[in-house]
């Protein structure tokens, strides 16, 4: 066994912490609703199963998202899993709210979850409960359906968020 002083004491550099997060890849979620007949979403990178009974899903949204104030507002949220043909969909989710959903296939649910066409899984969901920490929020969302093609029918891989980048699984 090798004992090595581990840095405790250095600076937590947001840019140092940023990179060292970004070594473990994650998946990429659109998050999205019909609000005051307006589409409403965002992309998240923090997407995490949490529970099966009862059936719950975690995102993490910055403090500072001018999206979530309104589409936390929704009766109902649709949660789409983004294929690894979505990097230009998760981008255009990050960018003008009026031209976030331009060109893209969607269904939007009686409830008011709106939902990518082409996501690899789809989920209705219901925020379930928010806890603030730090310089974001953890919600936690009720699944109330789910929608997803059987393992042999699965033709595209999951986008994956790495160092600061979009990329694909491996297979």
């Amino acid at each position: 066994m090798t004992v090595s002083q581990f840095p405790t004491n250095q600076d937590l550099d947001p840019q140092r912490l940023r990179e060292a997060f970004g070594a473990f890849p994650s998946g990429v979620v659109a998050v999205a609703a019909e609000v005051d007949g307006a589409l409403v979403g965002l992309a998240a990178s923090s997407f995490t199963s949490v529970s099966l009974e009862p059936a719950l899903v975690s995102i993490s949204v910055a403090n500072s998202s001018q999206t979530w104030p309104t589409l936390r507002q929704a009766g109902h949220l649709g949660v789409s899993i983004l294929a690894d043909h979505h990097g230009e969909v998760c981008r255009r989710l990050a960018g003008p709210l009026e031209h976030r959903f331009d060109g893209l296939a969607v269904t939007t649910t009686p409830e008011g979850a709106v939902l990518l066409d082409d996501g690899l899984a789809r989920f209705d969901c219901t925020v379930h409960r928010e806890v603030e920490a730090g310089d974001h929020t953890i919600v936690l969302l009720e699944l109330h359906g789910v929608e997803h093609p059987a393992p042999d029918d699965a033709s595209s891989s999951p986008l994956v968020f790495h160092r600061s980048g979009f990329g694909r699984l491996a297979g």
